[in-house]
């Protein structure tokens, strides 16, 4: 069985990307290929300029304001990056579905796999399922994929750092 490589797991790997750029195009294909992809082919300078071009527009569907504002960028992001869905057997891997052209370079098959991805996952759980922590001086990207969908925080660090304030905040404003 193939698994699909356009669900949770790009996401995680875009907000990865995100939250700390890549600086060299091995690192970008070292963490790629941790994230679970497969690199077929070299990667340069131009998958490196691409990569970091893209999070900015990436970023702009984390930050819309609205549902419609958000599906116009991420349907922009669909249109310049995948194309129309078809099985493929490629690597010995398994029939499975691509939404991009064939040979990309892998800043191409990762914008693809990314805006398929969180196309995927904010149809399938919720518009508002991306969003930037809480924490005031953070700030980071987050993919909500908690059950209930109540996600504020980045990271549980950043949500024990916030709740450790406020707890802070209340003792002293009892104290006389």
């Amino acid at each position: 069985m193939q698994q699909n490589p356009y669900g949770e797991e790009p996401v995680r790997l875009i907000l990865d990307l995100a939250a700390q750029p890549p600086c060299t195009p091995s690192e970008f294909a070292e963490r790629c290929v941790a994230a679970g992809m497969a690199i077929d082919r070299p990667v340069d300078d131009g998958d490196l300029a691409e990569i970091l071009g893209f999070l900015p527009r990436w970023l702009a569907v984390v930050d819309a304001d609205t549902p419609e504002r958000r599906a116009a960028l991420l349907n922009a992001l669909l249109t310049d990056a995948s194309e129309h869905p078809r099985l493929t057997d490629h690597a010995d891997g398994g029939w499975h579905i691509h939404y991009r052209a064939d040979g990309l370079g892998l800043a191409g098959v990762v914008r693809a796999v990314v805006s398929v991805g969180t196309a995927l996952h904010l149809t399938g759980r919720g518009m508002d399922r991306l969003g930037r922590c809480a924490l005031l001086e953070c700030g980071r990207a987050y993919g909500d994929f908690t059950r209930g969908g109540r996600q504020r925080y980045c990271s549980p660090a950043c949500a024990n750092r916030d709740a450790v304030r406020r707890f802070r905040a209340r003792q002293a404003a009892r104290k006389p």
